[in-house]
This record gives structure tokens, sequence and C-alpha cells, in this order.
């Protein structure tokens, strides 16, 4: 067997924080016993739920760790480049021998691309940094490689790309953007941590492509940290389930998946809305990971875990070997720390029965959005004085630029989910915007409760926003980082006039409770969690003032499986109970179809396919809706 590229051996990691009494400081536990290997050409999956330590792991190899953490044991050996070349030690290695290795050794793409780019330097700019630093590019030659790599990644125009700021590129072009930065350097080792979470399926496909294409010509090894079980089926060798900064389970993704032995990865594939019969809520798990400095001494996942026995909450579980059915695969064992390894019985929490069947139909009510003939066109930019001087010496007029969202129509009904599916750019986002008058339409009406809203003439009724609330796609930029969740969350309906109670203490804790977030969380800042909390902090914020439609953009995008499995069950649960109708944003065709009651796809600005989930997911008629469709990765 050839020498693994990095070996990670019995890490420990913790946080030191000050507390009061004689001890002025204590160190909390946020990683423990961390082993795994990685080989040339491979690709290991790291999966879990959110805040579980799969990205502190990633940075932790980087050594790109805040202040207060502490490594307290073990060893990350990285590989020679030259045969028989002795491993180093990252966690004894200087921080100037650190600089020089990431970016060419390890390379990583971040989850956030819109906070991870520099927001005062063009894109181009900041990968030809990447080529200067590292490949030792001659200047006459870095804007030819700058736009190779932006067009590998898959932007449509790497010129104007190569120009541009982050923030004039769309969430799924920042994230191509920084995949192109992370891979100019050529490295040997690439951690992509959710590398696909914000593109839409198509490209997701590509850029998974793309990644194993270099990873076969370069024999990379791919560290990929993923909550999609269907990526990691498709694009994985091996798989380590983390569980409350433990691996729990790890082996070749066929054993996991196809024959899972912790009750925890079987509750994460239980909760798949694939795997949901129709009309039934989805499989969730109790509870949620428990917060660093509580975890249990024994068995971490003993107080969810519905095949718990009294010694687990006693003992910690022993690592126990099973068989391995895939020998295709580089070191294939299949390992479980549990004492029930062998128990088949798999129970999740019961859920609330009676959101069976309580979808309202659409036809049941009247509409409570219209859209009719809108049309959104982005004026085209002129750069500085002298372009518009030359505009009026030559009398020539920049050329209209085509519509962004073009002549769309559609009803949405009290109670009904309608999805919009699509590429990234194809204007999904720009049509939610649009309605909700952030950005100003150039023509078409959207009707409101029957009252005009956007369009010639229109004039909104006070407290209109109310009843239209939206969930934005980066809840990183949309939360102010300065405030408390507390005031994040209370700011709307205070802003509104709502009464105090709806936004008192007990109010706030009611709300974080139905997204699943403890009542501490209140006091923290946006920056203190992790990007699947960020999101269910946003939706809280969003539900918060009790709308009539509630606009979606990718709201579970960046949301692990179970925690996605109790927003979907809740929102489904709200609108049963409210009337409320979704719009409802996604690349998910998972969610689609449980979700759902239309669907419309968008191509280029243009409506080119709507109907029923049924109907579209399952007898597409359009060549661009069945090209989505085959690209979607499938967990079987």
């Amino acid at each position: 067997m050839s020498q693994p590229l990095l070996q990670v051996r019995h890490l420990a990691l913790g946080f030191r924080r000050q507390c009061p009494g004689p001890a002025a400081f204590s160190t909390v536990d946020a990683l423990s016993d961390i082993s795994f290997e990685l080989h040339a050409g491979e690709t290991l999956a790291l999966l879990g739920e959110s805040g579980c330590g799969k990205s502190l792991t990633a940075l932790a190899l980087m050594r790109l760790l805040p202040g207060p953490a502490r490594f307290q044991a073990g060893e990350v050996l990285l590989s020679g480049t030259e045969p028989g070349q002795r491993a180093e030690n990252l966690l004894r290695t200087s921080e100037d021998r650190m600089r020089q290795i990431r970016g060419r050794r390890l390379a990583m793409i971040f989850q956030e691309p819109a906070t991870s780019l520099n927001p005062v330097m063009r894109v181009g700019a900041q990968i030809a940094e990447v080529l200067t630093l590292h490949r030792d590019l001659p200047a006459n030659t870095l804007h030819t490689e700058v736009l190779t790599l932006l067009g590998q990644v898959g932007l449509p125009d790497p010129e104007r790309a190569a120009k541009a700021y982050p923030f004039e590129l769309s969430g799924g072009m920042k994230q191509r953007a920084m995949i192109a930065m992370a891979l100019a350097g050529n490295p040997d080792i690439l951690l992509a941590d959710e590398p696909t979470t914000a593109l839409d399926v198509t490209l997701q496909s590509q850029i998974l492509d793309l990644i194993q294409s270099l990873q076969r010509e370069r024999q990379m090894g791919v560290l990929l940290i993923t909550h999609d079980l269907a990526v990691v089926a498709a694009r994985a060798d091996r798989v380590a389930i983390m569980y409350a900064g433990q691996i729990v389970e790890t082996g070749a993704v066929a054993d996991v998946l196809k024959h899972p032995s912790h009750p925890y990865t079987r509750a994460l594939l239980a909760a798949l809305p694939e795997r949901a019969p129709p009309g039934q809520p989805l499989a969730q798990l109790s509870g949620r990971v428990p917060p660093l400095g509580s975890w249990p001494m024994a068995c971490r996942f003993a107080p969810r875990c519905q095949m718990a026995e009294a010694h687990c909450q006693e003992e910690a579980p022993p690592w126990v070997r099973l068989p391995s059915r895939d020998i295709s695969v580089i070191a294939a064992t299949h390992f479980a720390r549990c004492w029930r390894v062998g128990d088949e019985v798999v129970r999740t929490e019961p859920v609330d029965q009676s959101q069976e069947g309580s979808q309202p139909r659409a036809h049941m009510h009247p509409p409570v959005l219209q859209v009719e003939g809108l049309v959104v066109r982005y004026a085209p930019i002129r750069r500085g004085l002298l372009s518009a001087l030359r505009q009026r010496v030559s009398g020539k007029v920049d050329q209209q630029p085509r519509p962004i969202v073009d002549q769309l129509n559609f009803v949405l009904h009290a109670g009904e989910t309608l999805a919009i599916v699509g590429e990234s750019g194809c204007g999904k986002t720009t049509t939610a915007k649009a309605i909700l008058r952030l950005i100003e339409s150039e023509s078409g009406q959207v009707t409101l409760n029957g009252v005009s809203i956007v369009g010639h003439g229109s004039r909104p009724t006070k407290g209109w926003r109310r009843d239209v609330q939206m969930v934005f796609q980066d809840p990183f930029a949309s939360l102010d980082p300065r405030q408390r969740i507390s005031q994040v969350l209370a700011e709307g309906p205070k802003a509104l006039g709502l009464p105090a109670a709806d936004y008192d203490r007990t109010a706030l804790i009611r709300l974080l409770d139905r997204v699943g977030l403890p009542p501490e969380a209140l006091a923290r800042f946006p920056h203190e969690f992790s990007g699947g909390q960020r999101q269910r902090i946003a939706i809280a914020r969003a539900l918060a003032v009790s709308p009539k439609v509630l606009i979606c953009d990718e709201p579970t995008s960046a949301l692990d499986v179970s925690v996605q499995a109790q927003i979907l069950n809740l929102l489904k649960k709200l609108q049963a109970e409210t009337g409320m109708a979704y719009l409802f944003i996604t690349h998910n065709f998972g969610v689609v179809r449980y979700l759902a009651d239309r669907v419309l796809v968008m191509q280029a600005g243009q409506l080119v396919e709507s109907g029923t989930t049924q109907q579209v997911l399952t007898q597409p008629q359009h060549l661009y809706t069945q090209t989505l469709l085959a690209s979607v990765p499938r967990i079987d």
C-alpha cells in the first residue's frame, strides 16, 4: 500500500475559556481522538450535523484557528515531496513554513465564499495573487491562467468575472471563483468545505467532475466536508461520520451507506426527504448536538439515541471492526464506535402525525401573490468619468443588456408551496428581490392580497412587508454582525410596531426552539455559530412577524439532513396551521419533491416549464428540465 499523503493520529483540540473560581482558565474539548488517513487520488468525506467539528477539523489541519484554540494531543503528518523524505508534523511546523504549505501543498475551499473573498479586490487579482505566490508565474501569463481557471469552474464569462468585485457575482459564481482560487496553486491535498452548497445541480456536477478530473490528473487527495449524502455516495471513496467532536463510524462509502452500523448514521439516512413516504412527515432526530463543554463523558450520542441502554451513559463505547464488503477502496475497513453495532433496530423521534395529509391544495384557496409580465434589467455599469465622456463624444449609447428576468408570470395561492428551480444566474433570486422591492423592476405587476406592490401606479398599504418575508441565501451576510441574536430576532417585530409580547424573551426562546436552537443562543453573536446554525437563525427571524408569504432562497442549502428534516417538518406544520404560502427557491430536488405543490423551471430569465411537482419531476417535457434532473446525484 502506498504511503498516505496525510495521516491524522489521535488529534485532540480544545478551547481555552475564562472561568470563575481559583482556576482562571479551563480548556473545553472540541475534537477528541480524530484519526484518519488520506491517500493520493482518494476522496475521504467527513459527514455529520452542523457543530460536530467537521470544519474545525479542516481548519486544524491548515492551522487556521482562533487564539483560544489549543492542540492537546496527536499528530498531523504531511508526506514529503520526494521519495524517502520524512513526513512533516504540521502541529510543530513554524508559521513561516505553514505559509508556504497553505495553497501549495494544502488548499482549502471555505464554506462561505462571501466572507472568504476580499471585498475590495477584483476576483482576478485574488486568483493572480495565489499564482504569483505558489507557482511563480511570469506577469505576462498571469491573466491567461486566471481566465483558464475561471473557465474551468464553469463561469460563463471569465473575462467579466475576473474584472468583477465579489459583490457583483451571485452566490454560486462566488463559490466557483473560490474553487478556482483553491485550485490555482496545484495543491497535493484539497480540503473542500461544502464546495457545492451554493450551486445548482448542473454546476454541482460540473464542479465535482472538475475536482475528480484534476484529482486523477494530479493524484490529489481530497477531504470532502459535506452534509449531502447523495454527493458522498456518488463522489467519495471512504466516509467518516462525525458527532460531537468524534468520529463514530468510518469505512468505504458502500459499507457505511448501505450497511450503517451506528445509530447516528442510520438516523441521518432516515431523515432524507427522498426516503419519506408521500404525505408523511420526515423522520427527525430528537434534541441537538450538545454545545462545547456539555458533552457526555461516555457515549456522546446516548442522550439522543433511541436505542441507548444504562451502560451507554456510563461507559465510553469501544471501536468495533466490521467486515468490509468493498475491496476496491484503499484501506477498506469498517469501524463503528458503539455498544450496539449489531442491533438493526432503527427508531427515530415520533413526529406530529397531524401533519399528514394536511397540506392544503392550491385550487381551494384564493391567490395571495400574483406576478404578471415581470421584467428586471440591470443598467450597464459605466466605470469612471472617461467612459461617460467617450460615450458623449461618440454619440454611441451602450447596448441595453438582456433582461435578467423576462416576462415572468405566475400565481401563488394561500397554503401553497411553489418551487422555483434553475441554474445559478437564471433569475430566481432576482425575482424574489423584485417582489420585495429590494431591486427595481423595469415593467410588470406584482399583487399581494389584491393590492399592487410593484408596477406602475402601485400603492402598497402600510405594513405590507409584514405579510411577505424572505430567508436569504447567505445567512452570514444577512445577519448584522454587531447584534446579538436576541436583537436580530426582535428587530422585525419592533420595526413593524407589534406588541412587546411578540418579542420578549419567552417568545424569542420559543422561536429558537422551533428551529432547533438552544435558549443560550440569544446572548451570542452571528460569528459564534456554524453556517447551518446561522441559517436557522435567519429562518427564525423571518417567522418572527408571522408572514402570509415566505420567500425562501435556498433555506436548507447550508443545513445537514437532520436539521433539514426538522425545518421542512416545521414549514409544513406552519403552513397547515396558518395557511402561509411559500415561494421556495432551491436546487435540491429531493426537497422539491417532498415540499412543493407546483414547480417553475427558469432558464436565462425565462419560464421554460411549469406544472405540478409530480408532472415536472417524473415527466419533464423541456430538454433543460431533463438536463437538470439528469444531473441530480442519488444516494442509491
